[in-house]
């Protein structure tokens, strides 16, 4: 719930305003108060006792998520519980949040993560290479808060683009309705445009952009790579590969949104599904999977990794017994940030150092190529 019922009359309530996350007051009058309380995302998980306390889980980009409490009358803000510090504040990337110029004359969003290490610093005159992620969803959408994946990736050197293509939520009704019938189009000219934006004014290395994402964002990413030709690399989690088989197999709750997103044409289905046009991607891909995805089936992988296979592009493919549609196991995660890790340093040249595993990145990486 993003609301609740105050003793008085009045509603609690999170909402968005020009893609950041508020909270404020609704009086009996309709008229809304902007109470700042301090933090960058305020959730979906928002509750009242009916009185006067409220209760919703707050993020900021430095410290991290935690259910908070909130007396209206009093003004108090209360700490219920946090979840436990996972690093130490030198290594948090702050964040910014940036508009920029995309296709029809049109303009995106983003939050950029920086690279951040105090123990480390890049040699002079060489800017880091970027990792685009893309959120699912697809029209969910991405605040700048404190993230462990995204602290892995700004620690070791990388800049992070979180994008809020046009169809995300927070940017009113008309940005996201942008996305229908354009899915795999506008998502991706988007994708494009924020990196490309981020080389051009000297923040990264216009030569070392890579994209990644799960499920909706795999999908993006998996388009990109066919279908344009600005990344170096893609990490595809778990992502939507054939718009025709989900089309035909998806659950009564989402049909419709599906529909609304890529129309009823089976050409245009087929034109925008990456798992068809795979001939078209020259760079090397990391694939992750869980084998038992019912949303999207292994075989969607597979069928890639082996189209990779055939025509000497590099590849990663990890399998996952036990996972499903997004990965659970912590050992899982740790795993296939690793991998992706050493595949991003087989790619750019570079071998990763300090706490990471040892990676074998599989038959699809050429012999004696890395070792990860």
């Amino acid at each position: 719930s993003w609301y609740g019922f105050l003793s008085d009359g009045r509603i609690a309530s999170a909402y968005y305003e020009n893609g950041r996350s508020r909270f404020g007051i609704i009086n009996a009058d309709g008229v809304l108060e902007r109470i700042e309380l301090g933090f960058s995302d305020y959730g979906y998980h928002l509750i009242t006792d009916g009185e006067q306390h409220v209760w919703f889980v707050g993020a900021r980009p430095d410290e991290p998520s935690a259910i908070v409490e909130y007396n209206t009358m009093s003004g108090v803000v209360s700490l219920v519980r946090s979840n436990p510090s996972i690093v130490e504040s030198g290594y948090v990337a702050e964040p910014r949040v940036v508009s920029f110029p995309t296709t029809n004359e049109d303009v995106a969003h983003a939050v950029y993560y920086p690279p951040a290490n105090p123990e480390f610093r890049g040699p002079a005159g060489e800017r880091p290479p970027l990792i685009v992620h893309i959120h699912g969803g697809p029209t969910s959408s991405v605040s700048p808060v404190l993230k462990p994946e995204t602290v892995f990736w700004t620690s070791r050197g990388f800049g992070v683009i979180d994008v809020n293509y046009r169809g995300s939520t927070g940017f009113g009704r008309e940005y996201r309705e942008k996305l229908e019938r354009q899915w795999g189009v506008v998502d991706v000219d988007d994708a494009v445009a924020a990196a490309e934006y981020l080389a051009s004014i000297g923040e990264v290395d216009g030569d070392r952009l890579a994209i990644s994402g799960g499920s909706a964002g795999g999908y993006t990413t998996l388009a990109a790579l066919a279908f344009r030709d600005t990344f170096a690399a893609g990490a595809s989690y778990y992502g939507i590969a054939d718009i025709e088989m989900l089309m035909g197999d998806s659950h009564k709750f989402e049909s419709r949104h599906e529909t609304r997103l890529v129309g009823t044409d089976p050409v245009v289905w087929r034109e925008r599904s990456p798992i068809h046009s795979v001939g078209q991607i020259h760079v090397p891909v990391a694939l992750f999977q869980g084998m038992e995805d019912k949303v999207v089936p292994p075989s969607q992988a597979a069928v890639i990794a082996e189209a990779l296979a055939d025509r000497g592009i590099p590849y990663v493919h990890v399998e996952y017994e036990g996972e499903g549609h997004g990965f659970r196991q912590a050992e899982n995660v740790i795993r296939s940030l690793e991998t992706e890790l050493a595949f991003y340093g087989y790619v750019f040249g570079f071998t990763p150092a300090g706490g990471v595993s040892k990676v074998d990145l599989g038959p699809g990486i050429p012999d004696g190529a890395t070792d990860g």
